[in-house]
């Protein structure tokens, strides 16, 4: 027993053990009641589900009806491109209060270069992204802008790629790190690879060193207030996004995953309790090809998943440890052929039994092709009162949710272009191929996503490599001089920019919305 002079003296340090826990746990912006915030995103669903059947049955736009509330928010005024900003008041979920560059300047970018991310040239994105004042920042054309290093974005930014096909690849790539208030729209991110140690400006007034990036799609970072909007993810080196060390109020909604392993990371690690106070809604997203888990890997917090369309896993789609809350609602999971795969979920690094009063629910969910959902808790868990939502829109309609998951302007499907006769000289063609893939260097060459029929004739390629790309086995541009005029059926690129005699951009296409390729038919 404590003698009765340090019984005080006990409880001052109990009461103050108590409060160090408390704000442990408890981040800044984390909602109090999550389950409204659940609530309120599928009274959000049913009111544009609602409305999109009187707008069909009176013969207005399709792209006013999908029922998505995101979309039908701002698609439906005909000069959205006049009033861009009117995007930041159509979130949802956890991260609906991100308001981006709202209320600021139009920043455009008109240079897709990145040649110094200590002293950005004024005009590309990496000037604009770490200015201090909210910018709502566009893309004056179709861009692909390979990163040197990380991208570090500054509070209260919108990068807003609606109206341009723009994709960022190369080195990081978008870092968002103690920030807040940022909204990523409509942009492809790719080919992501981690970038070594180097300066990299953060702000106008602030650069610094910083150590060897992952090569994350998206890293967040101890960052709150974030949405993420209609991006297509594919073939990072590791995590499309992850959100780790205290992040909190964010929203990943309307993009395409494709190509990848470890899709999706949400919390730093089992013993890191702020991530208690994590809270993230995924929905109305595609997880499509060759994906095999993390979609995503859950630690701590609350996942709201809802309306997304899972078509594809190896492993497990939904994973998680250290007691996360999962509310899965309205989703559809298809599985895999595998049969040892045909589990949604699973319990990472945790013993059978221990996880039992997790709080995993599944409420209007569909499973296809043998997938089965393992629900836990005892219908509610120790922190979060079971969901009172409705039930959950029906998972039948989630083509209509889905169907412009990813960048705008991307088919589903594989589409050609019939060039003809008008372009009978194709100058030069420079692609990004896998050292590893690449055979020879003759045109004999078969890579990934790449056959050259057996009639082209050209002349010896020249490779221009970057040192550090080819350190990471992993990409370098290949230039393919063409001979002389030629007859080509067809050539279908993993990621190329051509160069052709009266070149007219819009005779190249996106393949399909969840790979960016070209596929180009020639004819003579």
């Amino acid at each position: 027993m404590l003698p009765t002079s340090h019984i005080p003296l006990f409880y001052y340090f109990l009461t103050s053990l108590c409060f160090a826990i408390t704000r442990a746990t408890h981040l800044p912006h984390q909602h109090p009641h999550p389950d409204s915030v659940a609530l309120d995103l599928e009274r959000k669903v049913n009111a544009s589900i609602s409305t999109s059947r009187g707008r069909m049955l009176g013969e207005q736009s399709a792209a006013c009806a999908t029922g998505n509330p995101i979309d039908d928010c701002w698609r439906c005024d005909p000069n959205w491109a006049n009033n861009r900003q009117r995007l930041a008041d159509c979130g949802i979920g956890f991260g609906q209060d991100a308001l981006g560059g709202k209320n600021g300047q139009i920043y455009i970018v008109t240079d897709s270069s990145d040649p110094d991310p200590v002293n950005p040239t004024p005009g590309t994105l990496r000037y604009g992204v770490i200015q201090s004042d909210p910018l709502w920042i566009t893309f004056s054309n179709n861009m692909l802008i390979h990163l040197k290093e990380e991208l570090i974005v500054n509070s209260y930014k919108t990068i807003d790629g609606r109206g341009a096909n723009v994709h960022i690849v190369g080195g990081g790539c978008i870092t968002l790190q103690y920030v807040s208030n940022v909204i990523i729209h409509n942009i492809h991110i790719h080919h992501c690879v981690p970038s070594p140690q180097a300066n990299v400006r953060s702000s106008p007034t602030h650069y610094g060193l910083r150590t060897k990036s992952d090569g994350d799609g998206i890293s967040i970072f101890g960052a709150s207030k974030i949405w993420i909007d209609h991006c297509s993810l594919s073939y990072c080196r590791d995590g499309l996004i992850d959100a780790v060390m205290g992040s909190t109020g964010i929203t990943i909604s309307n993009s395409y995953f494709s190509h990848h392993n470890e899709v999706m990371l949400l919390g730093h690690s089992d013993d890191y309790l702020p991530d208690s106070g994590m809270q993230v809604t995924i929905a109305f997203n595609h997880f499509g090809e060759e994906l095999i888990q993390r979609m995503p890997r859950c630690r701590r917090g609350y996942f709201h998943i809802v309306n997304n369309d899972f078509t594809q896993w190896e492993m497990y789609a939904i994973g998680g440890s250290a007691n996360p809350t999962i509310n899965s609602q309205g989703n559809r999971y298809t599985a895999p052929t595998n049969p040892n795969a045909k589990e949604v979920t699973k319990r990472v690094d945790t013993a059978d039994g221990a996880w039992a009063n997790w709080d995993w629910r599944s409420t209007g969910d569909i499973l296809v092709n043998g997938a089965f959902f393992v629900p836990s808790g005892p219908g509610a868990g120790a922190k979060y009162s079971k969901a009172y939502s409705v039930e959950p829109k029906s998972a039948g309609l989630i083509d209509r949710l889905t169907m412009n998951a990813g960048v705008f302007g991307n088919s589903n499907a594989i589409r050609t272009v019939n060039l003809r006769a008008r372009f009978w000289f194709l100058n030069n063609i420079l692609a990004l191929f896998r050292l590893d893939r690449l055979r020879d260097q003759s045109c004999n060459i078969v890579a990934h996503q790449v056959l050259w029929p057996s009639n082209v004739q050209c002349a010896e390629p020249s490779v221009k490599e970057l040192s550090r790309w080819r350190e990471d086995n992993y990409f370098v541009p290949v230039l393919y001089p063409i001979a002389h005029p030629i007859v080509l059926t067809r050539i279908e690129v993993f990621m190329a920019t051509f160069t052709l005699d009266q070149f007219n951009e819009r005779d190249v296409v996106f393949s399909r919305r969840d790979h960016p390729s070209f596929v180009l038919l020639i004819d003579g």
